[in-house]
């Protein structure tokens, strides 16, 4: 990769680590970014196979247009990797069965795109996100529409519609019973005396 201090290794995102300034790595050297929000994350320090599986997601999964796309798409994959619901690991969670494009770990990249994804990835690593994705778990490919009422759309970049997915029910109430009749209102109306009397609960919509 002609400007660059990594090694191309064929389908291999890049080799050499980032030296990233925690826990006693740090050599001095400065961090690569791509972009300037104020509430980074913090660096995370993994293998080059993590770091070749991050920038695969990036790639196969947005136009590669431009940067935007990338990290907006890298952002899904770290907030996954720190949510309890995907499982650990970056691999992992791109390697999840129906969640990722498929062979988007297999399949060999262009090697024109290479310096450019490698410089996404390496800047997701050290703590950039996309701000308008946030906390965003979930993309598909824009333009495309679905019949549910819990996808909140936050951000389209690199030819994907980012969203959340928000519960739309309605809170859940208790109504309280109806106390029954007193002696005195069943002695006005002549109703008979109520013998048994049990609450019944409402339903309510899912």
């Amino acid at each position: 990769m002609p400007g660059s201090a990594r090694t191309n290794i064929g389908p291999v995102l890049a080799v050499m680590a980032v030296t990233l300034g925690i826990s006693g790595c740090n050599t001095g050297a400065s961090v690569l970014t791509t972009g300037s929000i104020a509430d980074r994350k913090p660096p995370v320090v993994v293998s080059d196979a993590e770091r070749d599986c991050l920038g695969r997601a990036m790639y196969f999964e947005s136009n590669r247009s431009d940067a935007d796309g990338l990290v907006a798409v890298g952002t899904v994959v770290m907030n996954r990797l720190e949510n309890a619901i995907f499982p650990g690991g970056i691999c992992a969670v791109v390697g999840q069965p129906g969640q990722f494009a498929p062979g988007v770990l297999t399949k060999p990249m262009q090697d024109k795109d290479l310096q450019k994804v490698a410089d996404a990835a390496d800047a997701v690593l050290a703590g950039e996100r996309h701000p308008k994705v946030g906390k965003a778990l979930y993309f598909h490919t824009a333009g495309r529409t679905f019949p549910y009422t819990n996808m909140h759309y936050v951000a389209v970049a690199g030819g994907n519609a980012f969203y959340e997915k928000r519960d739309t029910r309605p809170a859940k109430t208790s109504v309280p019973p109806s106390a029954p009749p007193s002696a005195d209102t069943q002695a006005a109306t002549g109703s008979a005396p109520i013998l048994t009397y049990a609450a019944v609960p409402v339903a309510t919509a899912h």
